[in-house]
């Protein structure tokens, strides 16, 4: 054992100056020497010389790293690599008490009995390791420094209830990843500390926790090891690890190790568990409070006088037992396993032949397996190591290439990073072995331009995962209890402190989607405090904002802009709908108020506007008796009602009163009452979501698209949406109902019964082909039959035999009935009041009340009226009129030729298809019947037989129609003086 210089023990408890202290007594001579447990550690204390004396004369040497300036005075190195024989001034081991571990402690126990300073040595750990120290060093001075802080138990605590600057250690990879994801959720992130870790991806992990940009530090026990960071509380996750070859409980002053980087300084610290950990024991926590352990008796040794004669006496020499008591022989290394099976291949015993072989093989056989993969792996690439040393003098370097080239990638997970560095760490070792390369400053350099990449990608990786730094400063600035400044761009998106947090809709914060849980919470708490400003600024600029910047939906919302601010509520009148903000709380109720008479103003505004013709209607105070309720049933059905609805109380309105009705713009339609100016498409946009709240409706029916003349029917659109929206159902497609009126007037003159064509008006009307429209009139109550026929050619004249051109004589299909004296026009309507469609017969004879209630002059001409829903329309057919059948005549079967069809086309001539429409509404007791005696006739074979167009008998061309009406006609009703055409039907009457 050396004996040279002063040998001084500073033992005690963490956080108390022993490696400081070090360093001062270090630099205080020519040269020096100090070894520390960890390359992190060595890192860190490298780095403080530095900057206490220059690089130039500072030298870090670990397995993996190695800098060593020209003039070096000073050396910081990992234990296992302190050069041995410079005769150094100072010799300083740190954490002494690792004596005693099994895997490593054997070379801490070498440095204690074998490694000397000329002038000074000190021995920094734990005062457990005075009574060992004292037996095995016996000239070894002790001085105790006592704990600069206070270390105070705290008992278990969630994590979600850990306070900052707290760090929470676990010893398993794993369980260091899931307790910084559950930080990340709940407190926006933690940095992650791993011996595993690079010293650069460790120092940007330290640097993110000590700026502050995270509060909460995840480690292994690797902070153990005299790492200096500003931490206030420790929490124990586990009480457990593995230990590379079994788990086993910690030991209290191994708790205590790690507890006490727990207030540094003179702050005091807390130390606890946290997790699925158990409660510490009172007798363990005591113990750790007032650094009182067992002390440590024995420590682990190997044998430093090696053999290299051969393999087998190499071998011999490491197993040797030691002769002091307090030393025990270590348990099997992973070298020394390696180097029993390298011994057995056949090839590695036949190059060992002399002790510089052995030798070189015991060398590559001390090369840590970073990779961790498996034994059985790594003594494979050992053997492959050394026979190309062997071989060659060096490793290949093309094969050294390929391997490091396969590690150079920066793609993938944190694992994927973590285990091309561990793979890398090893190739870094190799090109740190002096002799081992060709060119030892080139692949020192390429192992540590990849290390440092491969670093920096795994401590972003880290930071990706385990850090929101959004939602770590908003933390911060909350706990601090500090203004926030919030600001909110053109289109919404809000930034507190400069971090984007989500978006503000209208009066509402929107978090942004990619927070979850308590994120999302801290995150819109943050916002809504610094928005409070913000909602009392953008509501002045809401109320004074004007009508066109506002805008309800067809589902009841009201916008402003692009942004909900609002939505429809059903009120005491479906003409007064109120109105219900979306306003978050914490914006106030004053700003509540503001948008709510905002958005009130305008929805009544906007109802006044579009329905004013229904609200003058309301209140017009001049109708009286019938009228005004008539009125009211138009106003409570926002001026659109079914005229079967009210078909009695049309009936018993008498001249005066529709007069006065029509001056607000009602018609009476054969079909509805509406109001044409509420037909347009902004008041049945706003009608549909009126009615819709009205009746409660969870969805509302959108309004159709304008312009057109039918549309599709919904099969689950609510009933009396279709009126609401200004069409007819008509079975599979529904017509608008002023369109419906303008038909209804066509299909007056038609003879229903006898059956009629659809001309080209109708079909100009309706905006249909043929075909649709004999869908829509088979919806409204007729029967169409399909048929063909030779197209004809049109012809404007007849040339008679002598050459004189002669006009053609109208036929009957295109006699107007003439009027019968003392007919009366005077109402839309029969005079029988509106039945069901399927209860009602239809009625024969002309309808005398076609126009009641739109007089003369009222409407415009080409408005016309239709008989109501039920009624089967027909015309009175005058007597005696003569009629010209200029169709193909019919051929008696029997002269048709065998095979030939009666309309079969002749060649050169074109066929066209046509329907033929006659009532179709039948009472419900003779529908079945009728629908039988349908069926027996042939359908598509031509038109009805018996008579031609209008009605007229076929083959009656000189006689008159036959008068089919059942009743007198009526005399003319008086005109109405209020109408303003009155005068000029009273000339119209006296020139008759």
């Amino acid at each position: 054992m050396a004996q040279n210089g002063q040998v001084v023990a500073v033992l005690g408890p963490t956080n108390t100056g022993k490696t400081t202290y070090a360093i001062e007594r270090m630099l205080g001579h020519r040269t020096g020497v100090i070894g520390l447990p960890l390359r992190l550690l060595a890192r860190e204390v490298y780095d403080r010389i530095v900057k206490l004396r220059g690089p130039s004369v500072v030298a870090l040497v670990t397995g993996e790293e190695r800098i060593v300036p020209p003039r070096t005075q000073y050396w910081v190195c990992t234990v296992e690599a302190m050069p041995e024989g410079m005769g150094a001034d100072f010799i300083a081991i740190d954490e002494i008490q690792l004596c005693a571990d099994p895997e490593r402690g054997h070379v801490f126990t070498d440095r204690l009995l074998r490694m000397r300073g000329l002038h000074e040595t000190l021995f920094l750990g734990s005062d457990t390791m005075r009574g060992t120290i004292a037996a095995l060093v016996p000239n070894a001075q002790f001085m105790r420094r006592e704990r600069m802080s206070e270390l105070v138990y705290s008992g278990q605590k969630k994590i979600s209830r850990m306070r900052p600057r707290s760090a929470i250690v676990g010893f398993s990879v794993e369980n260091v990843y899931a307790i910084a994801e559950l930080i990340r959720r709940q407190k926006g992130g933690a940095a992650v500390v791993m011996g595993a870790l690079s010293p650069r991806t460790r120092n940007a992990q330290v640097e993110m926790y000590q700026n502050g940009e995270v509060d909460y530090l995840v480690a292994t026990d690797a902070i153990g090891m005299g790492l200096n960071l500003d931490v206030d509380h420790v929490a124990f996750s586990a009480l457990s690890k593995f230990d590379g070859r079994r788990m086993r409980p910690l030991a209290p002053n191994e708790l205590a190790q790690i507890a006490g980087r727990a207030g540094r300084g003179f702050k005091s610290g807390t130390f606890g568990v946290t997790g699925d950990a158990r409660p510490l024991d009172d007798g363990v926590a005591r113990a750790i409070m007032d650094h009182s352990f067992t002390p440590q008796t024995k420590i682990n040794w190997r044998n430093h006088a090696l053999q290299f004669g051969t393999i087998d006496r190499l071998i011999t020499t490491l197993e040797a037992a030691p002769e002091q008591e307090r030393l025990v022989r270590a348990r099997q290394a992973d070298d020394l396993r390696a180097l029993k099976e390298l011994g057995q291949m056949a090839e590695i015993e036949a190059r060992c032949t002399d002790g510089r072989s052995v030798r070189l093989l015991w060398d590559v056989c001390r090369i840590p397996d970073f990779r961790g993969i498996s034994h059985g792996e790594h003594v494979g690439l050992l053997e492959n190591i050394f026979n190309d040393l062997h071989e060659w003098g060096a490793i290949r370097e093309d094969w050294l290439a390929r391997q490091i080239k396969r590690i150079d990638r920066t793609d993938g997970d944190i694992d994927a990073l973590s285990k091309r560095l561990a793979f890398i760490r090893t190739w870094t070792y190799v090109a740190q072995r002096k002799g081992w390369t060709k060119d030892e400053d080139h692949w020192r350099g390429i192992t540590r331009v990849v290390e440092d990449r491969l670093s920096d990608a795994l401590h972003e990786r880290l930071t990706q995962r385990f850090v929101d730094r959004r939602t770590s400063v908003l933390l911060r600035r909350l706990g601090q209890k500090e203004a926030m400044v919030a600001e909110v761009n053109e289109t919404g998106e809000v930034t507190v402190e400069g971090e984007y947090v989500g978006k503000l809709d209208g009066f509402r914060f929107r978090a942004d989607k990619g927070a979850g849980g308590a994120e999302e919470k801290t995150i819109k708490s943050a916002a809504l405090q610094a928005l409070a400003p913000q909602f009392h600024l953008r509501a002045d600029r809401f109320y004074n904002a004007p009508d066109t910047e506002i805008d309800f939906t067809e589902q009841g919302g009201l916008m402003w802009g692009k942004s909900a601010v609002g939505k429809l509520v059903s009120g005491s009148d479906p003409l007064k709908p109120q109105v219900e903000v979306f306003v978050d709380d914490v914006a106030g109720a004053e700003v509540a108020q503001k948008v709510q008479r905002r958005l009130q103003h305008f929805i009544d505004r906007k109802v006044a506007a579009l329905f004013e013709p229904l609200m003058g209607l309301a209140k017009d105070e001049t109708l009286t008796g019938l009228a005004r309720g008539f009125a009211f049933q138009i106003v409570e059905n926002l001026g659109i009602i079914p005229r079967a609805q009210i078909a009695d109380d049309v009936k018993a309105l008498d001249q005066d009163a529709r007069a006065a009705l029509r001056k607000h713009g009602i018609r009476f339609g054969q079909f509805t009452i509406f109001m044409p100016l509420l037909l347009k498409p902004a008041p049945t946009r706003l009608r549909l979501v009126l009615w819709s709240l009205s009746k409660g409706l969870s969805e509302f029916p959108e309004a159709p698209p304008p312009g057109l003349v039918t549309i599709p029917v919904e099969a689950d659109a609510p009933e009396g949406s279709d009126t609401m929206s200004g069409y007819r159902n008509a079975g599979t497609r529904a017509i608008r109902i002023d369109m419906l009126e303008r038909l209804a007037d066509m299909l007056r003159v038609e003879d229903s019964r006898g059956g009629f064509e659809a001309t080209a008006d109708m079909l100009s009307i309706t905006g249909m082909t043929l075909e649709q429209f004999a869908e829509l009139m088979q919806g409204l109550g007729y029967r169409a039959e399909k048929g063909e026929r030779v197209k004809a050619k049109p012809v404007d004249t007849v040339m008679p035999h002598d050459g004189t051109e002669q006009a053609m004589e109208p036929s009957a299909d295109t006699t107007v009935p003439e009027k019968v004296e003392g007919d009366s026009v005077t109402d839309d309507a029969p005079e029988q009041p509106v039945m069901d469609v399927a209860q009602q017969e239809p009625v024969g004879g002309v309808v005398e009340q076609a126009a009641a209630d739109e007089a003369p002059g009222d409407i415009p001409p080409e408005v016309a009226k239709m008989p109501d829903e039920g009624v089967a329309p027909i015309v009175e057919e005058p007597a005696e009129t003569p009629v010209v059948d200029d169709r193909i005549p019919e051929v008696p079967a029997e002269e048709v030729p065998a095979g030939t069809e009666p309309y079969a086309e002749i060649e050169g001539q074109e066929m066209e298809g046509f329907y033929t429409f006659t009532w179709g509404r039948q009472p419900r007791a003779n529908q079945n019947q009728n629908q039988r005696r349908g069926a027996d006739r042939p359908r598509g074979k031509g038109k009805p037989q018996g008579k031609g167009r209008k009605g007229a008998p076929r083959g009656d061309k000189g006689g008159k129609a036959q008068n089919l009406s059942a009743r007198p006609p009526k005399k003319d009703k008086p005109i109405d003086p209020d109408n303003p055409f009155a005068a000029a039907l009273m000339g119209l009457k006296d020139s008759k």
